[in-house]
C-alpha cells in the first residue's frame, strides 16, 4: 500500500511538472492574442497618449505611423513572436528626451490602460509589463 502511495505522489508531481512546463512553453506573445492583439493594444495606446497632456509632450512631434509600427514590431519581438524589431535600440529612441520616472510610470499607467481597453487579462498584462519595465533604465533620464 505504501509503494502504492508513493507511486501516486510522484506520478502527481511528474503530471504537475508536465502541465507546467506545458504552460510555461505558450509564449507572451500567443497568451496576448497574438499580433492583431499586439496592434489594438498599440493603437490603445497611441489615443492614451493623445489625450494626456504630459506624455503627449513627449511624442508631439513624432511620426505616428512610424511609432506604431517599430512599437507593435517591438512588442511582437520581444513577447516571442515571429517579427523582427527594425527599429533603433532604445536608448537612441529616447536619445534628447529627458524622460523622468514620473513620467516613466505615467506612461507604464497608459499602456496598463490600454491593454485593459484590448481585453487583456491582469495575469497576461503583468507578464508582458516584466518583459518591457526593465527597459527602463534604457528610457529615463537620456538627455
Amino acid at each position: 500500500m505504501v509503494a502504492i502511495m508513493k507511486t501516486l505522489v510522484i506520478l502527481t508531481v511528474l503530471f504537475s511538472s508536465a502541465c507546467v512546463n506545458q504552460m510555461s512553453s505558450v509564449s507572451v506573445y500567443k497568451e496576448l492574442g497574438g499580433y492583431p492583439k499586439i496592434e489594438q493594444i498599440v493603437d490603445n495606446f497611441i489615443i492614451e497618449i493623445e489625450k494626456d497632456p504630459v506624455i503627449f509632450e513627449y511624442f508631439k512631434e513624432s511620426d505616428v505611423e512610424r511609432f506604431r509600427t517599430k512599437l507593435t514590431e517591438h512588442i511582437c519581438f520581444h513577447t516571442g513572436g515571429p517579427c523582427k524589431y527594425t527599429g533603433d535600440t532604445m536608448e537612441r529612441v529616447h536619445d534628447g528626451m529627458n524622460i523622468t520616472e514620473t513620467d516613466f510610470n505615467r506612461g507604464v499607467d497608459l499602456l496598463i490602460n490600454a491593454m485593459y481597453q484590448a481585453d487583456i487579462p491582469h495575469r497576461i498584462q503583468n507578464k508582458m509589463l516584466a518583459i518591457f519595465v526593465p527597459m527602463r533604465e534604457q528610457m529615463i533620464y537620456r538627455p
